[in-house]
């Protein structure tokens, strides 16, 4: 063992911060001054503008420091890190910290606390707890207590967990499959990746469990390209797993057999559809399904299939280890448990705030987020990614709820939420939208396909003010068809950011007293 320890984030965001360089500065150091330090690539706190964050064990416990830099190191090591020593960059119990301390961390519990890629060290922190009393439990009694969790998908739907698991369960018995939907193709959002990379044995125990709840022997990890350290982290802890009995047969010493392994996607964004995903598992082209069969009867390989969201399944092993009730008395209405938030944009602290559903979007982005990074006024919000609505500064005392954010139409989706400040103009996030829906869009319907298409056109030419009112109506018509008609969410919700622009902005659009005077 070595005498001392210093963590220092292996996650992607501090990575691209500078993380790899100071590790190595931190390791060339040390080895010139004949230290023995062990360095533990752990994940990020979620406080990305203090990244890279550096934690030194000390005798009074671990001490922050961030941002680090390698010209930073010598300096750090001088002030006497592992003594807690004095530094400008010191920032003392990052857990302190108000960004921190406020949350209420129940899935991220052990991110950037944790070695990722270390087993002992995750059961050291209470893993496994919940897959132990799932075996105890067995599997009906397993998807009834993930049902009165009140747990709901966290990749978009909102839609109830236990229900899932229950109707995969009642299938006949025969080869059943879980597939864990890690495509996080949404703009500003970094929750999956983050516990990939922080804490991959979670991911991992909440699969295992799903499977032992509704009787399938083997799950899918669907990651895209894109993501390289979070497959490398997941790999690295399939394999340990494995060998130390948690996967495989007879997991964990029961009668249940459960073995797991991550495909790889290219990067399409309709393969975060659930049918889409399927498809390309299987190796064909990623295109939408038409739905019934639902994949929970007839999914992958044509057999009954689970399919939910990273941070879904990684809900579980703290349901399980600590009951329902303790998952289900924090929220707000329907909306139980709690939600890893994505503040993201034009942000003066952005980062990943893990908090009860309920709070409202004006504590998020006014008082957790600091307001935008300009300093100038927030204008806009978009919460759920690039399908999300934009919704203007009356609108922000919304509670963080699924049927709150239904009621304004909004979607709170995987919860990320993009900040814009005064400057941003809503016509060209309109288009953007569109755009999106159309390089995105895998074909399959016409709606989308084409509707895509001839809203980028047709906003084209009310951003050269073309016959602007005419034109604003066919962008309505086009949302509406393809809301209506289209096979799967991509081209059915692009008309939320679309029409939330033209409604609540309508002066960057010609219309309303503001373009008047211009004009």
């Amino acid at each position: 063992m070595s005498a001392f320890k210093l963590y220092v984030p292996g996650d992607a965001a501090a990575v691209a911060l500078g993380a790899d360089r100071v590790a190595k500065a931190f390791e060339k150091a040390f080895a010139e001054k004949g230290m023995d330090v062990e360095i533990v690539r752990n994940g990020s706190r979620g406080m990305h503008w203090l990244e890279p964050l550096v934690e030194a064990v000390t005798p009074q416990g671990r001490v922050g420091y961030g941002p680090v830099k390698a010209k930073h190191v010598a300096g750090l090591i001088d002030a006497g890190l592992f003594e807690g020593g004095e530094h400008e960059l010191r920032l003392g119990d990052v857990e302190k910290i108000p960004f921190f301390a406020r949350q209420q961390r129940f899935t991220f519990a052990r991110v950037g606390l944790v070695d990722p890629a270390s087993l002992e060290d995750y059961v050291a922190h209470d893993g496994y707890k919940g897959l132990k009393r799932a075996v105890e439990l067995g599997g009906p009694a397993t998807v009834e207590e993930v049902f009165e969790s009140g747990l709901r998908g966290r990749g978009g739907a909102g839609f109830p967990t236990g229900i899932k698991w229950r109707t995969v369960a009642q299938c006949p018995p025969g080869q059943k499959y879980i597939v864990c939907n890690a495509d996080e193709g949404d703009s500003g959002t970094f929750a999956d990746r983050m516990i990939m990379e922080g804490d991959p044995f979670t991911l991992i125990e909440g699969m295992t469990i799903a499977g032992l709840a509704v009787g399938a022997t083997k799950g899918y990890v669907y990651c895209r390209s894109e993501y390289p350290h979070a497959i490398k982290a997941m790999n690295v802890a399939i394999k340990a797993a494995r060998k130390a009995g948690y996967l495989g047969k007879q997991i964990a010493g029961s009668d249940y057999d459960f073995d797991m392994e991550v495909r790889e996607g290219a990067g399409a964004y309709v393969c975060g559809e659930e049918t889409s995903l399927l498809e390309s598992i299987e190796g064909k082209r990623g295109l939408v399904r038409a739905k019934p069969p639902l994949p929970a009867h007839k999914g992958l390989f044509g057999k009954p299939t689970v399919i939910n969201n990273v941070i879904s399944l990684c809900s579980v092993p703290f349901i399980l280890a600590n009951g329902a009730k303790a998952y289900a008395d924090v929220g707000f209405g329907r909306s139980r448990g709690t939600m890893p938030i994505q503040l993201a944009g034009n942000v003066k602290y952005g980062g990943l705030y893990e908090i009860a559903f309920g709070v409202t979007l004006r504590e998020l982005v006014e008082d957790v987020a600091g307001g935008t990074f300009t300093g100038k006024p927030i204008r806009a919000c978009q919460v759920g990614g690039p399908l999300g609505a934009y919704l203007p500064e009356h609108q922000f005392d919304t509670p963080f709820d699924y049927e709150a954010f239904t009621k304004i139409d909004a979607l709170i989706g995987h919860g990320g939420v993009v900040i814009f400040d005064e400057d941003v103009d809503m016509a060209r996030m309109a288009r953007f939208a569109m755009e999106f829906c159309a390089v995105e869009s895998c074909g399959k319907c016409t709606p989308c396909r084409i509707g895509s298409t001839r809203g980028v056109e047709t906003l084209d030419k009310v951003i050269a003010n073309k016959d602007r009112e005419r034109n604003l109506q066919v962008v309505e018509d086009l949302c509406h068809t393809m809301k209506l008609g289209s096979l799967c969410a991509l081209g059915g919700f692009t008309p939320y950011p679309v029409l939330s622009a033209i409604k609540h902005f309508p002066e960057d659009f010609g219309r309303g007293h503001l373009s008047v005077a211009a004009e």
